[in-house]
């Protein structure tokens, strides 16, 4: 099951060997190594042995990435598990598709899977996707089943899962792919299958805190535009999906503490390393940085309610009495459609 410790001895370097991955799946994960399309897979291995390897804004610091503190940050798995929790509910419900298989298509090191197991879900096996084959190596490395592809063109068989996510990182895709993003999306899933982009509205306080603290702060900058209403329905509508609708939804984070001040201090840490904030780790160091960093999620994330209330980050004492908690609102843009026809 996605989450016990691997015994595929090839898991250090399996990002950059297609061939290892799929031998690992069929090993490991008969039910997600069914659904590749071989075709699909040799291509694949033919393009890692003729073009030149791509930038990795998501690989080890030693190239230039900051896939090693995101990584660091991901070892506080329930921090964004509210939002999670929600996305898998969407894909999963009043699925029309026999298939409980999901791909998780931006997956990085597999948080979406680790959090559908911590919380028994037994409604959805996730199998984790990325383009980094650093973020598939630390995938393998925790016993998640993990294959490298490309959002916009991705090795699974046509009509083989019954849900596809893209969440999490899917302002990354250039806007000239994100309608072929849906359109692959739609090829793989199975009549009735359910495909759900999530990410935030152009102009949210998300998008400010990309422009204002990541792009400046981050080693890799922050160049990525964020979505319209509009926009996100426009490429489900255009690439045959029905029933398309777009919602916001809560997607905050929750991180605590011994004490207030160490809760705050562990929202500042947390947020940091997930988005790489080199640059003000040099100049303030770790301390620092960390309070600093609460600073600016304090200043940033704050969200009007149409009835003139506000939500802003909110520190108090923890439901358990041990300790103290520190949520972070944040709300995502998230639209859902479903692939017209009834399973066979």
């Amino acid at each position: 099951m996605p989450g016990r410790p691997t015994s595929t001895p090839e898991a250090a370097v399996i990002g950059t060997d297609m061939s290892a991955q799929v031998r690992a799946l069929a090993a490991e994960y008969p039910e997600i190594a069914a659904c590749l399309d071989p075709a699909r897979v040799a291509a694949q291995r033919h393009r890692d042995t003729e073009l030149p390897a791509e930038q990795d804004d998501f690989g080890a610091a030693g190239s230039g990435g900051r896939g090693e503190s995101y990584v660091v940050a991901q070892r506080s798995v329930l921090t964004r598990a509210r939002g999670i929790g929600r996305l898998l509910d969407l894909v999963a419900a009043d699925r029309r598709a026999p298939s409980r298989l999901v791909l998780d298509l931006l997956g990085g090191d597999g948080l979406v899977s680790r959090v559908a197991v911590l919380t028994g879900r037994t409604d959805t096996v996730v199998a984790t996707c990325d383009a980094s084959p650093f973020m598939v190596d630390q995938a393998w490395a925790r016993g998640i089943p993990a294959v490298r592809q490309r959002a916009e063109s991705l090795l699974f068989r046509d009509a083989s899962v019954g849900g596809v996510l893209l969440a999490y990182g899917s302002h990354h895709v250039p806007v000239a792919q994100r309608g072929t993003v849906a359109q692959e999306a739609f090829r793989v899933l199975q009549p009735g299958g359910v495909f759900v982009l999530h990410d935030f509205l152009t102009d949210s306080p998300v998008d400010v805190w990309f422009r204002k603290v990541v792009d400046v702060y981050a080693a890799t900058g922050h160049d990525h535009p964020h979505f319209t209403r509009d926009e996100a329905a426009g490429y489900l509508r255009s690439a045959g999906f029905e029933e398309v609708g777009t919602r916001l939804m809560d997607d905050s984070f929750t991180v605590t503490g011994a004490t207030k001040e160490a809760a705050q201090e562990e929202l500042g840490r947390y947020m940091a390393d997930m988005y790489g904030l080199t640059k003000l780790y040099a100049e303030l160091g770790p301390g620092d940085t960390h309070r600093r960093t609460f600073e600016l999620v304090c200043d940033i994330f704050r969200y009007e309610d149409a009835d003139g209330g506000h939500r802003e980050v909110e520190t108090s004492l923890a439901a358990d009495g041990g300790g103290w908690a520190v949520t972070m609102p944040r709300e995502a843009l998230v639209a859902c459609g479903r692939k017209p026809g009834a399973p066979a």
